[in-house]
């Protein structure tokens, strides 16, 4: 009982001191209290986008998107989500992005014999049409680990493997840093990504060292703003819920 009772009274004996040291008078608590700019409000209903969201699909069709050929995006909508059409190509959003928060949901096909490795539920989102963060049934899936499930593909490995069983919907929340270039197009600050997989921080404020390449080492070459885009890998994965927030 010594000690506690010592303490108090130190901290007893520290507050006249301090007061002293001020001149007499307690510290004024206003003196670090900022009211302005004041955030804007913006309403979170449960499963639903945030009010400040552009929704890029609302479950009813892709208007927001479009065949990465040009014209009308080609995937199949049903049941309140959109499904690759194996061999029909990417699609794309209409609108272009730099700084992002993205919110994705995904789903592998649920049969997997006869399929393993990068065979298995494989797609992936382009951020700017460029960096891919891997799709992939990464379920008891052996693969090389820079291409599994939440990788950024051929760069970055995902913290740990949270992936649900393939026919399972799967959540990533991304936040999406855009490279600045220079004026004369050197890289100014590069490309930087935070994702949680289900809930799992996954990438933490990674750094990215270029472009997506499936052979050879990334590199930058100078770029604005762009399309978030949607791999078609001869797999039908569903996406459902997807929309993002400009930063």
């Amino acid at each position: 009982m010594t000690k506690p009772v010592l303490m108090a009274w130190c901290v007893l004996a520290a507050a006249p001191a301090f007061a002293q040291a001020q001149g007499g008078q307690q510290p004024d608590p206003a003196k670090t209290e900022v009211w302005k700019p004041i955030p804007m409000a913006v309403a979170t209903p449960r499963d639903a986008a945030p009010s400040d969201a552009v929704v890029l699909f609302d479950g009813k069709d892709l208007s927001a998107w479009e065949s990465e050929l040009g014209g009308k995006a080609p995937w199949a909508v049903a049941g309140g989500a959109f499904t690759v059409v194996p061999g029909s190509k990417g699609i794309r959003t209409k609108k272009r992005f730099c700084d992002i928060q993205l919110h994705v949901e995904w789903r592998s096909p649920a049969k997997t014999q006869g399929f393993d490795g990068q065979k298995r539920g494989n797609s992936g989102i382009f951020l700017q049409e460029l960096y891919e963060l891997q799709v992939l049934d990464s379920y008891d899936n052996p693969t090389y680990a820079n291409g599994q499930a939440a990788s950024i593909y051929k760069q970055a490995i995902p913290l740990v493997n949270a992936s649900r069983a393939p026919g399972q919907w799967q959540v990533y929340d991304v936040i999406w840093k855009a490279p600045r270039f220079s004026e004369g197009g050197g890289l100014a600050s590069p490309a930087r990504m935070t994702v949680l997989h289900n809930g799992v921080l996954v990438q933490n404020d990674t750094v990215l060292s270029g472009k997506t390449e499936y052979i050879g080492a990334p590199s930058y070459a100078p770029h604005g703003c762009a399309p978030i885009y949607l791999q078609d890998h001869d797999s039908k994965v569903s996406f459902r819920n997807v929309w993002v927030r400009e930063l």
